[in-house]
């Protein structure tokens, strides 16, 4: 099996849901379950941030327009049922289905069409980046359906092929995601306001307010990256300085 890891990046105006995520910096999604046929697709999403993040995707969520994963941006006719399946001060869990009409597609769809059955989606969102992995067949191609998403995105948002590897068992997920995506947004905070500075320029309570995140979850999640970006330093530098010795 194979992993096949790539990204979209939602222009403005583009994809109600990326609007939100953009205004709300802290706030993430990421997908608990997500299946297609070639009728229909259904998913459940967990998305977490502050209260008021929350409420203004559960509106997003909720606008008559919105169909989970339709490439389609003028109206496609399909049947969309959204449901709140959770909800608390920082968590919301929505269930999607959808039915397919002659207009729609979607990132699955196609996937369905180039790759065929059996498929394992996986996905993370943050600001107007919506990141997807799919577990594949290994002696399946992947470049005829990167090709056709290519053309069914369009002009919506970019596309970044990040990875395509073998699906090694042995690693944990951390280690296939070289830092998770809430360890990563926290080191880029860090950096941005000046907590790694000396003097600091912001400290780790004010740092947490700005994040939205209590002070003892940041706290853990810094230490968390660091200590995968040292590891990751001192097996590199091990590495070299084996080859230099050969």
């Amino acid at each position: 099996m194979r992993e096949f890891v790539f990204a979209l990046e939602y222009e403005p105006g583009t994809d109600s849901v990326a609007d939100v995520l953009e205004a709300y910096p802290a706030a993430t999604i990421r997908s608990l379950s997500c299946h297609v046929t070639p009728e229909s697709l259904w998913r459940v999403d967990h998305a977490t941030g502050s209260q008021e993040a929350l409420e203004a995707l559960e509106r997003a969520y909720e606008t008559p327009a919105y169909c989970a994963d339709c490439l389609v941006k003028d109206d496609c006719g399909a049947d969309c049922e959204t449901e709140v399946l959770d909800r608390s001060a920082d968590t919301l869990v929505v269930y999607t289905y959808w039915e397919r009409t002659d207009a729609c597609t979607s990132v699955p769809h196609v996937a369905l069409e180039h790759l065929g059955e059996g498929l394992l989606f996986e996905t993370d969102r943050e600001r107007r980046r919506y990141r997807w992995r799919i577990v594949l067949p290994s002696e399946t191609p992947v470049y005829t359906f990167f090709d056709a998403l290519g053309e069914e995105v369009g002009e919506c948002a970019g596309m970044e092929m990040l990875r395509l590897t073998e699906l090694d068992p042995e690693r944990t997920s951390d280690e296939r995601e070289d830092l998770p995506e809430e360890q990563r947004r926290a080191l880029h905070a860090a950096v941005e306001h000046g907590y790694y500075e000396t003097p600091r320029r912001t400290d780790l309570s004010e740092l947490a307010d700005t994040l939205a995140v209590p002070r003892s979850t940041l706290s853990y999640r810094l230490r968390r990256a660091e200590a995968a970006l040292a590891t990751a330093f001192v097996e590199a530098d091990a590495l070299e300085s084996l080859a230099a010795t050969r």
